[in-house]
């Protein structure tokens, strides 16, 4: 096992550990993520540095960070970050019940940033157009494929790749993850300008790229930057989940950004909190099967 290196961080308010994090675990087998029963949360990443593996708990409101690998300082260094110490709610006003009441439910939750981009537009890509379970199953073989140990962490976990490593990927093991080919060029364009991306990750330069629409930025924003606002637009069930919870009814793209619209500066931080509610629309006809391109 690789050197640890450790730090205690101290933050002014109740962290809400795993719910902060959730959004950056890739399903309940991700290999760069594993949440154990006691609350403590695994994440491996590439970093500027190189391969690390960041492990963070809570202990007497304090958190406990210890990384391994080349990546540790810089990992260690961005605990506040990760768990939005750069995040601002300060004056962020509920205006609807369900709001208000998932604020005092979980004064933890913030918008955490991990300051890596393209480790967050991997996975947003495949993601894109496709049920959940198709796009984790692309990213757990390609992860466990081309993605090596990470050190220091419990067994099976795996750092992703860096870009010059997805540039090399072949074509046949694109279609045994599970991907088509728009989605693989997609992933390898931009790993070819992942430099530039790091550098600005600003909507206009996500959107500027081939197969990068609102939404894949949006969840870029989301992870990397730590973005309050950015909205999932084009999402498959977020225009239901925010209308049945702020207005009793469905609504489309439109009519979800109609709602939000008094929350400027903040929607994506509402749509957080309306995800945690667990409040959702009724379901009606089958669920769409998952698909399999590997036999295509």
């Amino acid at each position: 096992m690789s050197v640890v290196q450790t730090r205690v961080w101290r933050p002014p308010w109740p962290v809400d550990l795993l719910g902060t994090l959730r959004p950056h675990r890739r399903g309940h087998h991700d290999p760069a993520f594993r949440a154990e029963p006691d609350g403590t949360v695994w994440r491996a990443s590439f970093t500027p540095d190189g391969p690390g593996t960041l492990r963070v708990r809570l202990a007497a409101g304090a958190v406990e960070a210890a990384a391994w690998g080349p990546g540790a300082g810089w990992l260690l260094a961005g605990v506040p970050d990760l768990l939005g110490a750069a995040d601002s709610p300060e004056g962020f006003e509920a205006r609807h019940d369900v709001v208000r009441e998932q604020m005092r439910k979980r004064p933890g939750l913030r918008i955490g940033r991990t300051n890596r981009v393209f480790e967050a537009l991997v996975p947003a890509v495949m993601e894109q157009k496709v049920l959940a379970e198709e796009a984790w199953r692309g990213w757990g073989y390609l992860l466990r494929r081309f993605g090596e140990p990470a050190p220091g962490a419990p067994e099976g976990m795996r750092v992703p790749p860096p870009p010059a490593v997805w540039i090399r990927i072949p074509s046949w093991e694109w279609h045994r993850s599970g991907l088509e080919a728009v989605r693989a060029r997609t992933i390898i364009g931009a790993a070819r300008v992942a430099a530039r991306l790091e550098e600005d990750p600003a909507e206009r330069r996500l959107r500027s790229l081939p197969g990068i629409g609102v939404w894949t930025a949006a969840e870029v924003r989301q992870r990397a930057a730590g973005d309050p606002d950015a909205v999932s637009v084009g999402d498959y069930h977020l225009p239901g989940l925010v209308g049945w919870a702020l207005a009793g009814r469905k609504v489309d793209d439109a009519g979800m950004l109609e709602l939000l619209e008094p929350y400027a500066g903040h929607r994506h931080r509402v749509t957080r909190l309306l995800l945690a509610s667990g409040r959702r629309p009724p379901r009606r006809g089958p669920r769409l099967p998952v698909r399999d391109y590997r036999s295509f």
